[in-house]
């Protein structure tokens, strides 16, 4: 499962950055959690990278852990919104160039603000999509912020 050869857009732009990562690959279209199950790895420290649209039509993009959800009142308030809600699966590639399943918050289209949950900070790496269904990468948060700038707030629900 681990070291593809194919390199993702993603693993592009770590690697000119001179950021370090690990990729990891795996098959077929499958729920963040049995992604972090088919790894081998902690559900807590596999993310996924959600977009969403807020009460005064900006987009965010909120990472949180496979194993929980988006709690939609926490990310707006870490945002300063009255709501927000995720948007269409349809509009997800027009906007950020990602595909439902293969959003990562590196390369996309335009740098949203980014919000990831601060669970986040207990572990050394984080594990998120490569932009690519199939591809994940493992990147320090520390490191991510170099590309990503992005706050850390309590924004995952159950």
């Amino acid at each position: 499962m681990k070291n593809s050869s194919e390199k993702t857009n993603v693993m592009r732009i770590l690697g000119q950055h001179g950021i370090a990562y690990q990729s990891y690959t795996y098959s077929g279209v499958i729920s963040g959690a049995d992604v972090a199950a088919v790894l081998k790895q902690d559900p807590r420290q596999v993310f996924k990278t959600l977009v969403t649209v807020g009460h005064s039509k900006t987009h965010y993009v909120f990472v949180v852990p496979v194993c929980g959800e988006l709690d939609l009142k926490k990310a707006a308030a870490a945002v300063g919104e009255k709501s927000i809600e995720m948007i269409k699966s349809k509009e997800l590639f027009p906007l950020t160039g990602y595909v439902h399943g293969g959003c990562s918050p590196v390369g996309m289209k335009k740098l949203f603000r980014t919000v990831i949950d601060q669970s986040a900070e207990n572990f050394g790496t984080i594990i998120f999509s490569a932009g690519k269904i199939g591809y994940q990468v493992e990147v320090a948060p520390k490191d991510l912020k170099q590309l990503v700038p992005f706050e850390l707030a309590d924004i995952a629900g159950k």
